[in-house]
């Protein structure tokens, strides 16, 4: 594995200068071409993600079918997530993604087939949505602890982490864009076909890396090494602590993406460029918030950002869903989008940096499970009050339970310990 030319010493991240603390993963080779990969692969996942999300609007113009479409391609992570943990754990990480990324590139192409020809049916999508959400229930947690075999020092984990997610952020700005252009001018095919391709990118990344074999602990049964990942994380009151509190999150506050179709053409009053530039302001939103992370040369104070960031999320959403104007809209959506990214990588890294290597798989797999798990059945819930009271009331009470959310959590000096017990690393979270 590649090492820094003239690596810095222990704690070394508070005496470089802010831009080469912001961007000190790219020391390492096999980080660059994870993140040119990725680049390429998730700029396709954001086209593909939105031009499904108007497909499935023009064909039905059902709100409550595209909360069934975002409940068939994400529920596989919350009963397969802890499973692909306990391979991370067995096998090669890197061998298994070229594999995911493999079925994705088909998944893709075969929904692009069927769109090209004019044979697509709303059946056909939730299938093939199914088919996406059993890869990335695999992919997911593999991917998350495949960066511990590219970063050798566990010092740069949370600056790798944030920049990750500058890379998800940046192509979830350019992507929607491209995809809504894209989607007007040529229809929705094209960027299926687009998102297919796409993933050669990071099929070729893998191959160039020069990693380490995963290392093989011994062997048990599954189900124990699964007992063990179940055991080691509930016991750990911080790792227990954000995988809640990202659970809850995931239910009632992610889901509003599924409702953005309504309010670009219903509330709104667009078209499918509508839809790409309210998707593409939570991206810039959330490309400020991982410069914000990535920055940061140290986790003190994590705890406190994680509950802000909750409640500024919520703020967010609560504030969207009373809005009537695009560019209030827009300008809402940014705050919506760096809340919510800080959030998310910052729970990531508590996790990350607290976790034992030996069980890294097993529980960034429950911690995937209680991020996309959940958010099926937040689609589902999403969809269902969208047509019964409304796409903005249904978002509105979203917002609401996350904000409570925030405010319980920072109140972790207090609450956490009756709820959390005493143990190693809860004023990491507490601070």
């Amino acid at each position: 594995m590649d090492t820094p030319s003239k690596p810095p010493p222990r704690g070394g991240a508070l005496l470089l200068p802010p831009i080469r603390r912001t961007l000190r993963a790219f020391r390492y080779r096999n980080y660059r071409l994870f993140f040119v990969g990725q680049s390429v692969s998730l700029t396709g996942t954001w086209m593909q993600q939105v031009a499904l999300g108007w497909l499935v609007y023009r064909l039905t113009g059902s709100v409550l079918l595209l909360g069934v479409v975002g409940f068939a391609s994400q529920i596989p992570s919350l009963f397969l997530g802890p499973i692909a943990g306990a391979l991370a754990d067995r096998h090669d990480r890197r061998s298994l993604l070229i594999a995911t990324q493999a079925c994705a590139l088909f998944q893709a192409g075969a929904l692009a087939f069927l769109v090209l020809r004019g044979e697509v049916e709303v059946v056909h999508i939730v299938a093939l949505s199914g088919v996406l959400g059993v890869v990335n229930a695999f992919d997911m947690p593999i991917r998350h602890a495949f960066v511990a075999d590219l970063i050798e020092r566990k010092e740069d984990f949370g600056n790798a982490i944030a920049l990750n997610s500058f890379m998800f952020n940046g192509t979830r700005l350019i992507g929607p864009t491209l995809a809504g252009l894209i989607v007007a001018a040529a229809g929705e095919g094209i960027c299926f076909l687009i998102n297919s391709l796409s993933y050669l990118a990071v099929i070729v990344s893998l191959v160039l890396m020069t990693t380490r074999k995963t290392r093989i602990g011994r062997r048990s049964h599954v189900l124990q090494e699964l007992k063990e990942g179940f055991v080691y994380t509930f016991r750990s009151p911080p790792i227990r602590a954000v995988i809640a509190l990202i659970a809850v999150f995931s239910l009632v506050g992610m889901p509003y993406g599924v409702l953005m179709p309504v309010f670009a053409r219903d509330i709104l009053g667009g078209g499918a460029h509508t839809l790409g530039f309210l998707t593409s302001a939570v991206g810039l939103g959330a490309l400020g918030g991982a410069v914000f992370l990535a920055s940061r040369p140290s986790l003190r104070g994590i705890g406190r950002t994680i509950a802000r960031m909750a409640a500024l999320f919520g703020l967010g959403i609560i504030a969207f869903s009373l809005s009537r104007s695009l560019w209030l809209s827009l300008s809402l959506l940014l705050v919506t989008g760096f809340g919510a990214m800080v959030l998310l990588a910052a729970g990531n890294t508590v996790v990350q940096t607290l976790v034992e290597d030996d069980k890294r798989g097993r529980v960034m797999s429950l911690y995937t499970s209680a991020f996309m798990g959940m958010i099926p059945f937040g689609c589902l819930l999403a969809g269902f009050f969208a047509q019964r009271i409304g796409a903005d009331r249904a978002m509105l009470i979203g917002g609401s339970v996350c904000l409570l959310m925030g405010l319980l959590f920072g109140m972790g000096r207090n609450l956490m310990p009756k709820f959390m017990g005493k143990g190693k690393g809860v004023g990491l979270v507490e601070e």
